[in-house]
């Protein structure tokens, strides 16, 4: 790991807290060339990783749940009381924060999608393990990878625990975009004192509350609506998950309302007009913030003006329902729900069927209670090149998103669900053999990967459609609500 020059270290502390959020003007620009010092800086992207393409960037934001600074000290006690962290041994290398931010080279609205940290997925090259908890890549890679220089010789505690971090950037880096196939163009990485160091250097962060909350766990104890929050109480805000109605989905959901608050604050503080202020988020980037070799932030800066004005939007992956391995609790996950979810949020057009794959061959009846005209000959045109049918197009007045199947059509079936953004698939007798009923309930939008000519275009290659609204949530799993997008235009109220 080496030192990168920090011409923009306040837009790093920026970006890692706050999704990248460029506030900046000429004047900070020229202030933060006299100010910066340094901001720690990491290869384990690779120069030959896959590239968006069209100007785009894939952005992935690591939150590491690590009581030890980048060398591997332990943090100070009087540090982790305030943090209500425990005795420093808890939380190992976990990365229970991971946001994958996607900015198009259009100057269209940004999206960022959370992974949630228990998701069950495949790992590759970690020594008895061939899936893992997501969160686990990290601390998995970097145990094995210190081990592995140990027994070559290496003893020093400070290069095994620089070496052995970029081990596990790495693999996190790999897991995700092997699960969500889509490149990642870089990274940064912040650590669990990140969020209070950020809290404090802003003079406190307003957030807003559904219920009120209480729990000894993270220490939250909160009333419901607005309030303001200094650097201890921001991190039990973005921590806890006991007492929360959907437990780890309320959390990722304040993650995002804390990063939509942040950026909301630096908008509207002139942050980077503010020399003293200017300082502390320096000094929080070169303490708490590593970001992926080779950035180019001054260039970023332009590229990243679409973050302001709240033109992004925060969603968060589906998963399939929930499971025991080895006693542990884990999300299940349809690998091919969260990649066509992925596409869907960040505008990507699906792959084409490949032609040594079998095509789909079911008929499709479309059913539209929408209430807009012609939504259902567009959803089964959209389909045509999958292989499907075009059946009965009906409108109706009343019905939930779903898809129903009859006889012989169940993976018909979920290849469209799929296809149309994760809707619920069920089995119907009655529908006839090798037929498949789709419902588009309200608030139902055509993702953009099926829009115009989307099914025909390069995989991975942006739309021409229009932005859709705001998505709809996902179906419960196991009675429990997967939630909608968070909006990042302002103070968004959670639970």
């Amino acid at each position: 790991m080496r030192r990168h020059p920090l011409l923009a270290a306040g837009r790093v502390a920026v970006g890692v807290a706050s999704a990248l959020v460029l506030a900046g003007t000429g004047a900070a620009s020229t202030m933060l060339t006299s100010l910066v010092g340094g901001l720690q800086t990491s290869d384990a992207l690779g120069t030959d990783a896959p590239k968006s393409s069209g100007g785009a960037l894939n952005i992935l934001l690591i939150g590491l749940d690590s009581r030890k600074d980048q060398d591997g000290h332990q943090l100070p006690k009087e540090i982790l009381d305030q943090l209500h962290a425990g005795d420093g041994t808890e939380g190992g290398y976990n990365t229970n924060t991971l946001i994958l931010m996607h900015i198009p080279g259009d100057g269209g609205k940004a999206s960022a999608v959370s992974i949630p940290r228990d998701d069950y997925v495949p790992v590759a090259g970690i020594p008895g393990y061939t899936q893992a908890k997501i969160k686990e890549a990290y601390g998995l890679a970097k145990f094995y990878a210190e081990k592995d220089l140990a027994s070559h010789g290496v003893t020093d505690k400070t290069e095994l625990e620089h070496r052995g971090r970029d081990a596990g950037r790495k693999k996190t880096l790999e897991t995700v975009r092997g699960f969500l196939e889509v490149p990642i163009d870089r990274f940064a990485e912040v650590n669990l004192a990140g969020f209070y160091d950020l809290a404090t250097a802003l003079d406190g962060v307003e957030v807003c509350l559904n219920h009120p909350v209480k729990d000894s766990y993270s220490g939250a104890d909160f009333p419901a609506g607005h309030q303001t929050l200094n650097g201890s109480q921001a991190l039990s805000f973005v921590r806890q998950r006991h007492g929360l109605d959907n437990g780890d989905l309320d959390r990722t959901h304040r993650q995002q309302a804390f990063l939509a608050s942040v950026a909301h604050k630096l908008r509207s503080a002139g942050t980077f007009t503010d020399l003293p202020k200017l300082n502390n988020l320096i000094d929080t980037a070169q303490k708490d913030v590593v970001i992926s070799a080779g950035w180019n932030l001054l260039s970023f800066a332009g590229q990243a003006q679409n973050l302001t004005g709240g033109n992004l939007e925060f969603s968060t992956l589906p998963i399939a329902g929930f499971d025991k391995v080895n006693g542990q609790d884990v999300n299940k996950v349809d690998v091919d729900q969260v990649r066509t979810a992925v596409r869907t949020a960040f505008g990507l057009a699906a792959p084409p069927p490949a032609t040594t794959q079998a095509q789909a061959s079911a008929t499709v009846d479309v059913r539209n209670a929408t209430g807009r005209t012609g939504l259902a000959a567009t959803v089964a045109q959209a389909l045509g090149p999958y292989g499907f049918h075009t059946g009965d197009l009906a409108n109706t007045t009343a019905g939930a998103s779903a898809v129903a199947y009859g006889p012989g059509a169940k993976a018909d079936a979920g290849t469209a669900a799929a296809l149309l953004g994760g809707l619920a698939v069920t089995a119907d007798s009655r529908i006839p053999r090798g037929r498949v009923r789709i419902t588009l309930g309200a608030g139902f939008t055509l993702p953009r990967t099926l829009g115009p000519h989307g099914a025909d275009a390069a995989p991975g290659a942006p739309t021409t459609t229009p932005p859709p609204g705001p998505a709809t949530p996902e179906p419960p799993v196991n009675g429990r609500p997967q939630g909608g997008t968070v909006d990042g235009s302002g103070i968004p109220c959670v639970n």
